[in-house]
C-alpha cells in the first residue's frame, strides 16, 4: 500500500514497514522514528547504517548479532531503540522486518 511519509509516496506493507528500500532517505527516517517516539541522532544514524549494511550484504540480522558487531552493544542498543530495538530499528533503516522479530 502507498503511503506518504516526508512528502514522498513510499510502498508499505500492513506493520508500516517500507517495501522497497531504495525509497529510503534521512526525511523518510526521521519521520518513522517519530511515528516511534524517537529522535534521531548521528549515533542512531551509525546503527541504521550498519543495519543496512548486513542487509545488503543479506546478513540476517539478530540482536545478538548487532550487539557483536562493535558499532553498539546490547544495552546501547535498547536504549537508542527502546522496546524491540531491531524492529523498531529496521522499520526507520527502511528495510524489512527481520525473520528473528516476532
Amino acid at each position: 500500500m502507498e503511503k506518504i511519509i516526508a512528502g514522498a509516496t513510499v510502498q508499505v506493507n500492513d506493520e508500516g514497514y517500507l517495501t522497497d528500500h531504495h525509497q529510503w532517505n534521512r526525511e523518510i527516517a526521521n519521520e518513522i522514528a517519530e511515528e516511534e517516539g524517537i529522535e534521531l541522532t548521528e549515533r542512531h544514524f551509525e546503527v541504521i547504517t550498519f543495519i543496512q549494511d548486513q542487509y545488503a550484504a543479506e546478513v540476517p540480522l539478530t540482536i545478538r548479532k548487532i550487539g557483536k558487531s562493535g558499532i553498539v552493544d546490547i544495552k546501547e542498543f535498547y536504549q537508542l531503540f527502546p522496546n524491540g530495538p531491531l524492529k523498531k530499528a529496521s522499520r526507520i533503516a527502511g528495510i524489512p522486518k527481520p525473520v528473528s522479530c516476532i
